[in-house]
């Protein structure tokens, strides 16, 4: 099976050779030709050749266009700040809503108008046409909570979520439909399955999640379902209160980061959500050694069952030893879904 059959197939609930592998890589995919990062992240042709390097090295099923969280928002008009080999950042001390009626002006930005969107777009189109069939290509986009932050600054977003509903509200629906566009071009370029990222929403409360949140991503998820593709839900840090919620958003597959119990997950979303993870990307894998690193993916799996996707809770990390990576793979090109560890193995 090609990597583009192996996770449709398993997404599908159809038996697969072996379990999918589908590790986030980006600034070690940039090491892997020697870039600079802020070419990774400005050049779409930079990024293609580094997913596509790393993914012949290492046997992945996908190659992504995920690089960063700012393209959204710089087509917005937000102050970035880029950095040689760092990734880029917003400027929070000069967030492009600091003034919250700036929001009733402002423009909905155009996926194809030549800014870092379109620079994504290019790349989720070339990876398309070199690797489209053979490995699943993956478009990226920031999920509501996510991008509001980046417009309105993250501190000041959770104060308003207390003291301004009607501006949340209002901000969030803008940013709803933005990610849509930007979605909906990204499949129109070629990609096989959208990722989303939204990282602000691990801080906000159930009630919260609830109120604002989760109606914002259950749109942007109909909306790319709409398109045919499956999407992949990725919020970073402990999402441990929001479990059920999530669960009900039916998306095609949940990453998990390190701290979110993989069994924990599976009783409170069901045997038929895809989880994908949830490997500590520093300590269990770069700083790990490839023998425990087998025995941390067996238990995941364990935790997980066979709706499991093999990968790190985040991004594996730049600087991860060859033969730690090659470990979390290995374990995914020798073990099919279906057979799932009795137990967590010690250590």
């Amino acid at each position: 099976m090609t990597g583009y059959e192996r996770i449709r197939a398993h997404l599908a609930g159809e038996s697969v050779d072996h379990l999918p592998l589908m590790p986030i890589t980006m600034m070690l995919a940039a090491d892997q030709t020697k870039a600079a990062y802020r070419d990774y992240v400005t050049d779409y042709r930079v990024l293609c050749e580094a997913q596509i390097r790393t993914a012949e090295a290492f046997s992945l099923d996908y190659v992504s266009a995920i690089s960063d969280p700012t393209r959204e928002a710089a087509d917005c008009g937000a102050a970035i700040r880029f950095f040689e080999d760092q990734p880029p950042a917003i400027r929070e001390d000069a967030p492009l809503l600091a003034d919250k009626s700036r929001l009733a002006g402002l423009t909905m930005p155009d996926p194809h108008g030549g800014g870092r969107m379109t620079d994504r777009l290019r790349g989720v189109a070339m990876l398309r046409e070199r690797v489209g069939g053979d490995k699943l290509v993956e478009g990226w986009i920031e999920g509501p909570c996510a991008e509001a932050a980046d417009l309105r600054g993250l501190n000041p977003l959770m104060l308003d979520f207390m003291d301004d509903a009607t501006f949340v509200t209002d901000l969030l629906d803008f940013v709803t439909e933005m990610e849509i566009d930007f979605a909906r071009a990204q499949v129109e370029a070629g990609a096989d399955l959208i990722g989303m990222g939204d990282a602000a929403a691990s801080l906000a409360g159930p009630r919260i999640y609830e109120q604002f949140i989760l109606p914002r991503e259950r749109r942007i998820v109909d909306a790319v379902h709409d398109t045919g593709v499956p999407l992949r839900l990725h919020i970073c840090g402990d999402t441990r209160p929001l479990f059920a919620q999530m669960g009900t958003l039916g998306c095609d597959i949940i990453d998990l980061d390190s701290m979110c119990p993989l069994d924990d997950a599976r009783r409170q979303m069901g045997p038929e959500q895809v989880l994908l993870g949830n490997l500590d990307p520093v300590q269990a894998l770069k700083n790990s050694d490839p023998e425990l690193i087998a025995a941390a993916v067996a238990a995941c799996h364990a935790a997980a069952g066979p709706r499991y996707i093999v990968g790190a809770g985040c991004e594996v990390p730049r600087g991860t030893p060859p033969e730690n990576f090659h470990a979390l793979c290995r374990y995914a090109l020798d073990r099919r879904a279906e057979d799932v560890p009795d137990a967590a193995p010690a250590g």
